[in-house]
């Protein structure tokens, strides 16, 4: 059933309780006093209440009843109740704060966590709905030819809405997890889905959407924002709790504690719990995310958890299910789709312990049986039998795979979503990547093509071909890599590049045969941007990952390098005294990376991060140059590392920081230095100075420090006229320090005048975040070297903008 519960002034009443009568199953109504409440259950009668109200019993005269319009009268006896209750809470004599307070002192006894060890079974079933299905959009011509489909549309209990199943996933694992060191590891044990069985990558990013969580943790993360949890110890600075009532909840005496968000616009929710009155557990609990927070394309959260008593003191979580509501706008009548996380929890054991290496040990990550269990597998392991529309997806998305319509709809997707247009065996592309402009080439055309057999293909080949109308130059890339091993991933790689590279874009080098950098090919520069280099590059390598996400590799590359416009020169002086314009350079590099908790997907020679810019990326690489080695120019040596971490601040959003540094040892020309990354675009370019031309700082030792604070609407939505667009405030600091040795100075002819920042250079930037949902812009401000005699025309201002989709 759904409606809203509004006074008799027409006034919505929020966070009102709407409970079947003689029975726990209820729901409280949102801030626009609206609820939705279902049950397998036969109910008829609901009550509705709250403090002030008289109670109001209402006769359910169908198994289904929306749009209902409840209105609840005051009771004059309980104003005071209601002055002290409706709004903000007091935090001194408040019975329900002093039970917090016992939940937080014994949160670390509940559950699992109370044993050395502990083991169970998992079984999680990922549906999504297409919702609010209509006339209009079932005789729509994007659906001529498939119109079969909607023989499958039901209707909610909840909201009352129509649906279209059109994926389901189900997994069972095995879950193991040793609290004296800190270790779980999860082994699957079958997994079977509809539509998608060979799109490993959507399903696993649909996963890490709806990724675990502990109610009790302090900050709850979903859709990559940190919700302040109703448990938290800051619960109390962000939410007022009622205790409503006590009761038993199976066999144990609870207290029930209403609670709901101080302010708008928070990531907070609304709900109620139930806890015991003896080991403060939690024994049930709902959620349901402000209809005001400050998340994108989702228009509802709720959640409900439930715990089981394994004895006198330890209670452990059977159930858990999630269900949001994804939409591009936020009206109710708008087209969505729901998606729903039901977690089954059972066969607990505790205290058998496992040695360390079993939590160590990689698992091979394809099994064929795994993902091809027959159904006798699943009618053992599913913990609740699916209903009459979780079947019918399985069969009906069987036969709309062959509906070439279909086909044809999920290939513009796909090529939206990975920029790359699938021909048979082969991706074309990245679309995205097809025009470009730099002063070298003038307008650039590339069209580019990969091998694609499956998402786990164990080779690849890939190439891209290029033409620029002012150089009239052809350029091209090749490159191949195979798996050699897929336990440690042992890879082998090769190819070849001849390219226009703006070389000083990125501290930390690269030797990615086919990378491009969007400095060498931007449609729109700030100033000239003709500081490029001809660049013809070789590489062989070798890849192993001995252990999860530490990877080494070694590398081969042999350079050839020149300038690409008449005003840039790389010339230096040789020890012949003749001036050389070119160089020649091979390279052997050693590179370590470590990305503790990146999650990817597939088992293939190429792999897809499914959680990227949510884990620390750190890089230590040493480089080591050959002189007269197939002609080469230079010896030396170069230390370089690197470490991104991002932070999620609880409430006050999230910071990324970056600090780089590095050395090189050696007399090099300036093609083979480090110039401080500039940023001449108009994009905004993590790791870059938005205020730095290219070249205008170079060095031969460095470090960077780069900061940047999302704070996610924290300030503005405590404006007035400016909460409602749910805007967001980005803050950044960048400063680099370095210094350029004497005899790389004394080799220079170019036409750069080296200058390094001997000084810490720095500059800073304000941002106004998630305009349309889809834009960033940036005010960026230099802080220092305004007045020097080589950049007298330094670019104090800028604005930079950028795009993304996110929650």
């Amino acid at each position: 059933m759904s409606g809203v519960v509004k006074d008799t002034d027409g006034s919505p009443v929020s966070f009102a309780n709407v409970v079947f009568k003689d029975s726990f199953e209820g729901t409280i109504s949102n801030e626009d006093g609206r609820f939705y409440l279902e049950s397998d259950e036969k109910y008829t009668t609901v009550v509705f209440s709250f403090i002030g109200f008289k109670n109001k019993e209402v006769t359910l005269e169908a198994r289904s009843n929306y749009k209902m319009e409840i209105t609840l009268e005051q009771e004059a006896s309980s104003l005071d109740e209601v002055v002290i209750f409706s709004g903000k809470q007091s935090k001194k004599d408040n019975p329900a704060i002093d039970i917090l307070r016992k939940i937080w002192e014994n949160r670390r006894e509940n559950g699992v966590k109370k044993f050395n060890q502990y083991a169970y079974d998992k079984y999680e079933k990922l549906e999504f709905d297409l919702n609010t299905i209509d006339s209009a959009l079932i005789k729509s011509r994007i659906f001529k030819g498939m119109e079969f489909i909607f023989e499958e549309v039901d209707t909610s209990n909840i909201t009352g809405n129509t649906y279209l199943p059109i994926f389901i996933n189900e997994a069972f694992s095995k879950v193991y997890g040793d609290n004296l060191i800190n270790e779980e590891k999860e082994i699957l044990e079958g997994n079977k889905n509809s539509g998608f069985e060979n799109n490993n990558t959507l399903i696993a990013f649909l996963k890490d959407l709806y990724s675990d969580y502990d109610v009790y943790d302090n900050y709850l993360k979903f859709f990559d924002k940190a919700f302040t949890s109703p448990l938290s110890r800051t619960g109390i600075d962000v939410y007022n709790y009622v205790l409503l009532d006590s009761a038993y909840r199976g066999d144990k005496w609870c207290y029930n504690i209403v609670y709901y968000p101080r302010r708008k616009n928070e990531l907070t929710f609304k709900g109620d719990f139930w806890v015991n009155d003896s080991t403060w557990a939690i024994k049930e609990i709902n959620l349901q995310a402000s209809k005001s927070a400050n998340v994108n394309w989702i228009r509802e959260v709720y959640i409900e958890q439930e715990f089981d008593v394994l004895n006198d003191s330890i209670f452990l979580i059977t159930r858990d299910y999630f269900m949001s509501d994804f939409s591009l706008r936020d009206k109710e009548d708008a087209k969505g789709i729901y998606g729903r996380r039901t977690t089954l929890y059972d066969d607990y054991s505790f205290d058998i312990p496992k040695d360390k290496k079993f939590y160590k040990t990689q698992i091979d990550p394809y099994q064929y049986e795994v993902y091809n269990r027959p159904d006798e597998f699943w009618d053992e392991r599913r913990m609740e039998e699916l209903n009459k529309d979780e079947k019918s997806v399985y069969k009906m998305l069987d036969t709309l795979k062959t509906v070439p319509r279909f086909k044809a709809l999920y290939s513009i997707g796909s090529v939206l979503a990975s920029g790359y247009y699938e021909v048979d065996n082969f991706d074309l592309g990245p679309v995205f990547s097809v025009v470009g402009f730099n002063e070298a080439e003038g307008f650039r055309l590339r069209l580019g093509a990969r091998t694609y057999f499956s998402q786990n293909d164990l080779w690849r080949f890939e190439g891209f071909g290029a033409y620029g109308f002012r150089d009239q130059r052809f350029k091209f890339g090749l490159s191949g890599k195979v798996l050699l091993d897929r336990k440690t991933r042992l890879t082998a790689y090769g190819g070849f590049r001849k390219d226009v590279e703006q070389t000083g874009a990125s501290l930390t080098s690269t030797t990615d045969v086919l990378g491009r950098n969007l400095a060498s090919s931007s449609l729109v520069t700030v100033g000239a941007n003709d500081r490029l280099t001809r660049i013809k590059l070789s590489t062989v390598g070798f890849s192993v990952e001995p252990i999860k996400n530490f990877n080494v590799r070694l590398t081969g590359s042999y350079r050839k390098l020149r300038s690409a416009t008449e005003t840039f020169s790389i010339d230096y002086l040789k020890e012949d005294g003749t001036i050389g314009d070119d160089v020649s350079q091979p390279e052997i590099e050693l590179g370590f990376f470590y990305t503790p908790k990146r999650k990817t997907s597939g088992f293939g020679v190429e792999r897809t991060v499914i959680n990227d810019g949510d884990f620390a990326n750190i890089y230590l690489g040493y480089t080591y140059g050959l002189k007269d080695v197939l002609g080469g120019d230079f010896e030396y040596q170069r230390l370089q590392g690197l470490y991104t971490q991002p932070w999620n601040i609880g409430g006050l959003g999230r910071l990324t920081t970056t600090v780089e540094l590095g050395k090189t040892f050696g007399d090099v020309n300036l093609s083979l230095l480090n110039p401080i990354p500039g940023n001449q675009t108009l994009f905004s370019i993590y790791n870059t100075f938005s205020q730095l031309d290219f070249y205008e700082f170079v060095s031969d030792e460095y470090v960077s420090l780069h900061f940047q604070h999302n704070f996610g609407g924290r300030i503005f939505q405590r404006i007035p006229w400016v909460r409602d667009l749910n805007l967001r405030e980005v803050i950044g600091f960048r400063t680099v320090i370095g210094n350029i040795s004497q005899s790389n100075v004394d080799i220079n002819r170019s036409n750069i005048i080296y200058q390094a920042p001997t000084k810490p250079y720095y500059e800073y930037s304000i941002g106004i975040g998630n305009i349309f949902k889809i834009f960033r812009i940036d005010f960026n401000i230099r802080g220092n070297y305004l007045n020097e005699v080589q950049y007298p025309e330094a670019r104090k201002y800028g604005v930079t903008g950028s795009f993304g989709f996110d929650f």
